[in-house]
């Protein structure tokens, strides 16, 4: 067999091999009750609280804790 006919279906055997590979996503634990946080005294008329939220971040669960915020 010419040698170009044979690197070919080594090829395309090694790619229909790996295709019947399944990679899953990471599996993250559940994220944790959210925190009790005491909300500070408005800064000034025409904010809005944002209330704190866990992000998911360097593979864990993070606290992103809540702020003021001007409309």
């Amino acid at each position: 067999m010419p040698r170009l006919f044979k690197t070919a279906l080594v090829a395309t055997l090694l790619a229909a091999s790996l295709s019947g590979c399944i990679v899953e996503p990471p599996h993250r634990p559940h994220r944790p009750p959210p925190m009790v946080e005491v909300v500070p005294v408005m800064p000034a008329p025409g904010y809005h609280w944002v209330a704190g939220h866990y992000r998911w971040q360097a593979n864990q669960w993070v606290w992103m804790p809540g702020h003021w915020r001007a409309y």
